[in-house]
């Protein structure tokens, strides 16, 4: 059935969505990007646990950034997304078509876009980044769970910001090199939000109608967003681990893996 062009999706809604998100999501994207990149975190104890509630504490470096990367990148998508099947229904493209392809478009172009700031700002959370001499060849001695002296992690301010780290790495291995993990993010980004948009459509289908009230309508699109939400980074955390080794090493996809796969088997759970 088309869709009246009353109904047109507008932009706004979105991007202040996805600015609301990517701030409140900030500190758990810092301890999941410390976690899945193995980075090592000073903390009271060796457990998962403890190391997580460590990487979710303050500072918050290169917040601006990342809420700005978080916030167009989530907005472009599903508006794209969204406007994008309803573009495609009007002319009455079956619906998986007209789920799946616009996703899969504005997720490709996004993740292109966001790289240099996804792999800055990944990199600016490690709290051992740029460390010389024996600070850094006591890290290289250790093992991601172990817990580092407070001294070794004096020269994260090496890095006060994600431009300092873009500049740094331009200046180590050249622009192209902002790019490097592009083919694991495109991986990881096209699939996660595929999925998550389709299983948003199937849900939007599936699920009783609301009852017309606005906390009706807001439990179902709650319901709707978590699902999807759990559904897109489950199957996709392993490419996040990937990529981010990628960032850490600056090895290619293939090294990565092969290596990982030897040293870490249980990689994907990272």
């Amino acid at each position: 059935m088309a869709t009246s062009p009353g109904s047109r999706k507008r932009p706004l809604p979105y991007f202040l969505a996805s600015s609301v998100a990517a701030v409140i999501n900030f500190p758990l994207w810092k301890a999941s990007a410390i976690g899945q990149s193995g980075f090592r975190v000073k903390a009271r104890g060796n457990g998962a646990l403890q190391l997580y509630i460590e990487a979710l504490k303050p500072p918050y470096k290169g917040v601006g950034v990342v809420v700005f990367g978080m916030t167009w990148a989530r907005a472009a998508i599903f508006f794209g997304s969204d406007w994008g099947r309803q573009r495609l229904k009007e002319t009455h493209v079956h619906d998986l078509l007209a789920s799946a392809v616009p996703p899969l478009i504005t997720s490709t172009f996004v993740q292109i876009c966001n790289q240099p700031i996804i792999r800055a700002s990944i990199t600016l959370q490690d709290p051992s980044v740029r460390l010389s001499g024996p600070a850094a060849q006591q890290i290289r001695s250790r093992r991601a769970t172990d817990v580092l002296p407070a001294d070794v992690f004096a020269s994260q301010a090496n890095h006060p910001s994600t431009w300092s780290v873009i500049r740094d790495i331009c200046r180590r291995h050249g622009v192209a090199a902002l790019w490097h993990g592009t083919s694991a993010g495109i991986m990881k980004t096209v699939p996660k939000y595929c999925c998550a948009i389709l299983t948003k459509d199937y849900l939007e289908d599936k699920l009783p109608p609301s009852d017309g009230t606005r906390q009706g309508d807001l439990q179902r699109s709650a319901v709707k967003a978590v699902i999807a939400g759990v559904a897109g980074a489950v199957i996709t955390n392993p490419f996040d681990v990937i990529r981010n080794e990628m960032f850490k090493t600056n090895q290619s996809l293939v090294a990565v893996v092969r290596r990982l796969g030897k040293e870490e088997p249980q990689f994907a759970t990272r």
